[in-house]
């Protein structure tokens, strides 16, 4: 199949590398070459079995709304635009066309996010959430991190979770969950060592999305990879 991947950073760059390595045909296009969407015509998508966004949220805002209008299939790995996540879902259904969109595409986050949900379960305890990203990172919480408060809340409706952000240096990815208790406290931990493991995700996602049309969100479908 033919990937085109926007966006030519840390993690769109090793999406492009991924694909290659799985056998997949590959474009890639920055933001410079694709200003407001520019790029992202009927011609230059012709060919292309789906789209792979890794940008930031005003770039693939517009990216999902060029791509679906033409009835296209797009991956989105950006995070920070889903105040819009409603319409892209409306557009995708009205134009035949594929969103699969995430806050995290590696499948270790995945089964991370289910234990959180266990763990949100216990009965007194109280629950935060502590986040190490790299210096460059745009959003602050991350868009994982906030997906951990839901899943939290989803089980404890009401209660207060706090989330602290911090950016170091080059980290990959930290995310912990902690549960406290007049008693003790239980800690869950994914550290990535690389995010080889995220754009891996995607590349497998833009597999699956290949030839479907309507909407998901990557928790919803990951088992079926």
């Amino acid at each position: 199949m033919l990937i085109l991947v926007l966006g030519k950073g840390k993690t769109g760059s090793l999406v492009a590398e991924i694909a290659r390595e799985r056998g997949h045909g590959v474009r890639a296009l920055d933001i410079t070459e694709n200003q407001h969407a520019s790029a992202l015509t009927a011609p230059n998508l012709a060919g292309v079995d789906v789209v792979v966004d890794f940008t930031a949220p005003e770039a693939a805002l517009e990216n999902m709304r060029a791509v679906l209008s033409l009835g296209g299939r797009i991956v989105v790995g950006t995070t920070g635009w889903y105040s819009h996540l409603d319409a892209m879902k409306s557009l995708a259904q009205k134009r035949g066309s594929a969103l699969l969109y995430g806050t995290n595409f590696s499948i270790g986050v995945q089964k991370f996010f289910r234990l959180t949900a266990e763990l949100a379960k216990l009965e007194g305890y109280r629950f935060s959430i502590d986040e190490t990203h790299h210096v460059t990172k745009l959003d602050a919480p991350s868009g994982t991190a906030l997906t951990l408060k839901e899943i939290i809340l989803a089980e404890r409706p009401g209660i207060d979770v706090s989330i602290e952000a911090h950016r170091i240096a080059d980290a990959k990815g930290e995310h912990i969950v902690k549960a406290t208790s007049d008693v003790d406290e239980i800690e869950i931990r994914h550290d990535a060592s690389s995010r080889r493991g995220f754009a891996l995700g995607a590349v497998r996602a833009a597999e699956w999305l290949a030839g479907k049309s309507g909407a998901w969100d990557f928790r919803e479908i990951f088992d079926q990879l």
